[in-house]
């Protein structure tokens, strides 16, 4: 079993920082604004040479019962029964505050081994704050900087301490060693799908109910969510990789910081998912936002489902999904034939509807047409439609060829190709998805000029 070790403190202790610095990332948000983390968020790590899990979470604090940072508190606690580690972080210029001892009594409660961490110990204001550190009952602290990376390797040695661990020693690198032998031995990588829209569609909920536990904070409350955070599942033999992201608004409208931060982040989710599930709540319908959110996953090139949550509150549910249907196909022109997935969050209906579209959508943003195929489509497809001539010039198609997939990109080489209407383009781009079957998926369609640059040259 990998270890878990989770990071708490109060708010703006620095938590996120040092998240990201023990996990080399920068997948949690870090500001100036306390309280920014609210969902725990967890990363792969190493310490001495074990892999380890890093769990960061929210701040804790003093809360009325059923308050947003009442369910805050409880996914701390929640990271800290499932951790074989804690590391309590505290503020060493702020000192130790009453908030501070608070939390020590609850961490020590917990009966798991603790690590002490002064953090932002980089100034002489932080001596004060170190040696207060002592009252807390939980042993010496370890002093680091957290945003400057000093004082990691006492805090290395004293978690694994704490584990019960040895460092390992480096593994020196043979000459016969490859790179081609290291990626066969690493295990496959999941599929990243990124669920995204509009604050309140139940995201969140949505990501509990496949998780099948209350991992993400939930409630009647807009914009509960404010950074994404990565859980792990398995179906069918299919790992998959969920990101909970932050509610998209019109951009007129975001002028709060968090929640800028949470949008940028939300963006960022995107362009590295390889599926999108972009979910929009069927009592609303879908609006111009959740078309826009769609038009921005189709531009970073990612692979798009489409799940309508909130279904079982639909009295007239045929009603509803023409219409859908309707606005979908004006909307999202460019990836006709887009898998839409009626589901229940709330009650978990309709889940394995969309983990399947889900992997459906993942093989035909990975798959590859083979070059003879793609030629003798090309034959048939100028022998229907020839192509216009501008200027009395018939333009001429010689040779296409899919140089990559993710999502799949064809090359055709032509004369004269900026004289090709975009008309004549998705002539070519839709009878490409309607032979190959290739729906829900944006089709890059390339134009070079030239002959084919892998017939045989002619001898002069």
């Amino acid at each position: 079993m990998i270890p878990k070790i989770a990071i708490v403190g109060r708010p703006n202790v620095g938590k996120s920082t040092l998240f990201n610095r023990l996990t080399g990332t920068r997948d949690a948000l870090v500001s100036d604004l306390p309280g920014l983390t609210r969902d725990r968020k967890e990363g792969d790590a190493e310490l001495g040479g074990h892999p380890i899990t890093i769990i960061d979470t929210a701040g804790l604090e003093v809360a009325s019962r059923g308050s947003i940072a009442d369910r805050m508190r409880q996914q701390t606690e929640a990271a800290i029964s499932l951790a074989d580690l804690v590391l309590f972080v505290i503020d060493a210029r702020d000192g130790v505050t009453a908030t501070d001892e608070t939390f020590a009594r609850t961490v020590r409660a917990s009966g798991r081994p603790v690590v002490l961490i002064a953090n932002k110990c980089e100034g002489r204001t932080s001596d004060e704050g170190f040696y207060e550190a002592f009252k807390l009952g939980l042993g010496e602290p370890v002093a680091i900087s957290a945003e400057h990376g000093l004082g990691l390797g006492d805090l290395e040695r004293d978690a694994l301490a704490a584990l019960g661990m040895k460092p390992k020693p480096r593994k020196k690198r043979e000459d016969g060693d490859s790179d081609a032998e290291d990626e066969a031995d690493a295990p496959k990588k999941p599929l990243r799908v990124a669920i995204v829209g509009r604050p309140n569609a139940g995201k969140s909920t949505l990501v509990n109910a496949l998780l099948g536990e209350d991992r993400m904070i939930t409630g009647p409350e807009p914009g509960l969510t404010r950074d994404t955070v990565s859980s792990d599942i398995t179906w069918n033999g299919q790992t998959i990789k969920l990101f909970d992201t932050a509610g998209l608004r019109r951009k007129a409208k975001v002028t709060d910081l968090a929640e800028k931060l949470s949008t940028s982040d939300t963006v960022r989710a995107i362009r590295f998912a390889e599926v999108v599930v972009l979910l929009i709540d069927a009592d609303r319908g879908l609006e111009h936002q959740d078309l826009t959110i769609g038009e921005l996953a189709t531009e970073e090139g990612r692979a798009l489902v489409i799940a309508v949550n909130k279904w079982d509150l639909i009295e007239d549910k045929q009603k509803v999904l023409n219409g859908l249907f309707d606005k979908i196909g004006e909307g999202l022109a460019q990836v006709p034939g887009v898998a839409v997935i009626p589901l229940s969050a709330a009650s978990e209906k309709g889940l394995d509807k969309l983990l399947r579209a889900v992997v459906k959508a993942a093989e035909v943003w990975n798959r590859r047409v083979s070059t003879p195929q793609l030629n003798r489509w090309l034959g048939e497809a100028l022998a229907r439609h020839a192509p216009p001539a501008p200027s009395g010039r018939r333009l001429k198609i010689r040779y296409i060829t899919q140089p990559s997939t993710r999502p799949p990109t064809f090359v055709a080489f032509c004369t004269r190709p900026d004289a090709l209407p975009k008309t004549y383009q998705r002539y070519l781009t839709n009878s490409l998805r309607e032979t190959f079957d290739l729906p829900g998926v944006p089709i890059r369609l390339n134009l070079r000029g030239g002959d084919n640059p892998f017939a045989p040259k002619r001898r002069r």
